[in-house]
């Protein structure tokens, strides 16, 4: 199974209020990276069967507008094994329940999301240490109970990306 983990896009200032704070959606600069990220998954050929995100407001905007960009027309699935209070052990039974499908994206939290991220590609048990940046998405080739790390980008990798393959795209002009 391929796994794609992404942290949800940019959403501005926390909020104290942990009911507000749940509700709290992507900002400008969130949107907009969103469809960088989209588009430049869909350059690098990403296919996923099944998104599944956090409930949070900011995850599922993010997994939506990604989601769209890839051309995913599946249901969103939500799961609350993808919230920022979650273990592992709910994060592998997430794993688990959709362990027949080809490709999944996830989209959560930090710190989360990283630890999953990191406890899933050391094959020693231990926690690998990385960070996944609000929209970075890692791409993991899972064999089991473990997986290897075949690229992390953030989002200024994937804006780039994504700006270099329109540009290349454009027809060439000869000057006389």
């Amino acid at each position: 199974m391929i796994l794609y983990f992404l942290r949800h896009a940019s959403a501005g200032t926390h909020f104290p209020s942990p009911k507000k704070d749940e509700k709290r959606a992507l900002d400008k600069e969130g949107i907009e990276q969103c469809g960088y990220i989209g588009r430049a998954l869909a350059a690098l050929g990403a296919q996923v069967d099944t998104i599944v995100s956090s409930p949070l407001k900011r995850s599922t905007q993010t997994a939506s507008l990604v989601g769209n960009e890839l051309g995913h027309e599946g249901k969103l699935q939500i799961d609350a094994a993808l919230r920022p209070e979650a273990t592992l052990a709910d994060f592998r039974k997430l794993l688990e329940k959709y362990a027949k499908q080809e490709a999944i994206m996830v989209v959560g939290h930090n710190p989360n999301l990283t630890q999953f991220l990191g406890s899933i590609i050391s094959d020693s048990g231990c926690e690998a240490s990385l960070e996944l940046k609000k929209g970075a998405v890692a791409k993991v080739e899972m064999r089991r109970s473990y997986g290897t790390l075949q690229w992390m980008l953030t989002p200024k990798i994937l804006r780039v990306l994504y700006d270099t393959a329109v540009e290349s795209s454009r027809p060439k002009t000869s000057r006389k």
